[in-house]
């Protein structure tokens, strides 16, 4: 499975592209989308519709993992900052690719255990899991692997063994593993 992960901003959209086949994730591609010096804010949308539009063409993700917006005190931050995430939202269902929504505390609990780890804590994991040599440019950026990585762990089918009850149940139905 591919999935998009976007971390939605109007100043700073982070955005990456994660690989889950053979149920191991690899990054095929992370970014960040810089709007701070687009005055119009609703040029600012335009260019998030077109980059998602645009990564989604290339990479044919199946799904995509957004962060949900933070509540905050600024009534203004938070609107400007649903419109971001609705527009990328709109931008994925467009293409036909589901969306997924995961709040900053989930994300964060998935890839550190912690739902209340700093932003530097979620990208040192990140560096670890995915073995990365150095980290990504920016914490935009390392939200949206945390973001697609979050969506990953969340439908993993983990692989459960046999139960057996008892010894001679185990070995008749393991007879190989005897010597």
């Amino acid at each position: 499975m591919i999935i998009i992960g976007v971390d939605p901003g109007t100043n700073m959209l982070g955005y990456s592209i994660v690989d889950t086949s053979e149920n191991k994730p690899t990054i095929v591609v992370s970014g960040k989308l810089n709007l701070s010096k687009v005055e119009n804010p609703y040029s600012k949308l335009e260019k998030i519709y077109e980059k998602i539009t645009s990564l989604v063409k290339e990479y044919s993700p199946e799904t995509m993992s957004i962060e949900a917006p933070f509540f905050g005190k600024n009534v203004q931050s938070m609107l400007k900052l649903g419109r971001a995430q609705g527009v990328a939202i709109a931008a994925a269902f467009g293409q036909g690719v589901e969306v997924f929504e995961y709040s900053p505390r989930k994300i964060k609990q998935s890839i550190t255990g912690n739902g209340n780890a700093s932003k530097d804590q979620v990208a040192q994991m990140i560096k670890s899991i995915l073995n990365l040599k150095t980290l990504p440019d920016s914490f935009d950026e390392t939200d949206a692997i945390a973001a697609a990585l979050c969506h990953f762990y969340q439908n993993s089918k983990v692989s459960t063994k046999k139960s057996y009850n008892g010894w001679k149940d185990f070995i008749s139905q393991n007879p190989t593993k005897l010597k």
